[in-house]
C-alpha cells in the first residue's frame, strides 16, 4: 500500500487538486488500484446549498477523470518518480477517449479507480480502466495517452522569430 506521503513523492499535485488518497496494489508496467474518498468537505462543495438534492452533491465527471488520470499518472511515473514539474521528466496528458459515465459519486463515497498500462512506447503510455463505487462502474475509461517529457525542453526559450530584411 502506498499513503499520501508516497503519493506526494510521485505525482506534482497537491491541494486541492491531489484526488488520489491511497494506492491499495500496483504491478510496474501492468497496473494498479488506487482510492479517492469523496467528502462533502471539498472545495467544490462550498456552493451547494442547504437542502440540495443529491445531483447538486454529484463529484464533478471532469474531477473523477482526474482523479482516474492522477492514479495512471502514479502507474506512469514508478519507476522515476518527479514531484517537481521544472525537473526531471513532466508527465503529460495526452488525450482521452471512450468514456462513459455510470451513476453520480456522492460524498461518502470511496472511488476504486483500476488501472491497466495497455502499451509503452518510449515516452509515451496508454491506459485503460475504470472506476468503481461498492464493485459498481461509475465510469469507464476506454483509453488515455500520457507523455513524459524532459522538463528542460517545456521550460526553454521559445526559437526567436526569424530576421526580417526591411530593405527588400
Amino acid at each position: 500500500m502506498i499513503g499520501i506521503d508516497g503519493i506526494k513523492r510521485i505525482l506534482p499535485h497537491r491541494y486541492p487538486m491531489l484526488l488520489v488518497d491511497r494506492v491499495d496494489e500496483l504491478t510496474p508496467a501492468e497496473g494498479l488500484v488506487a482510492r479517492k474518498a469523496v467528502t462533502a468537505n471539498e472545495p467544490w462543495y462550498q456552493d451547494v446549498p442547504a437542502g440540495a438534492d443529491a445531483e447538486q452533491h454529484a463529484f464533478p465527471p471532469v474531477l473523477l477523470v482526474e482523479s482516474w488520470c492522477q492514479a495512471a499518472g502514479v502507474l506512469a511515473a514508478w519507476d522515476e518518480p518527479n514531484p517537481d514539474v521544472l525537473a526531471g521528466r513532466v508527465m503529460l496528458f495526452g488525450g482521452i477517449a471512450d468514456v462513459e459515465f455510470g451513476r453520480p459519486v456522492l460524498p461518502g463515497d470511496v472511488v476504486e479507480h483500476r488501472v491497466r498500462l495497455v502499451r509503452a512506447l518510449s515516452d509515451t503510455v496508454i491506459f485503460e480502466g475504470e472506476a468503481l463505487v461498492d464493485g459498481e462502474a461509475v465510469m469507464r475509461v476506454g483509453r488515455v495517452v500520457m507523455a513524459l517529457r524532459p522538463a528542460e525542453e517545456l521550460t526553454g526559450a521559445a526559437p526567436a522569430a526569424p530576421a526580417v530584411d526591411a530593405t527588400t
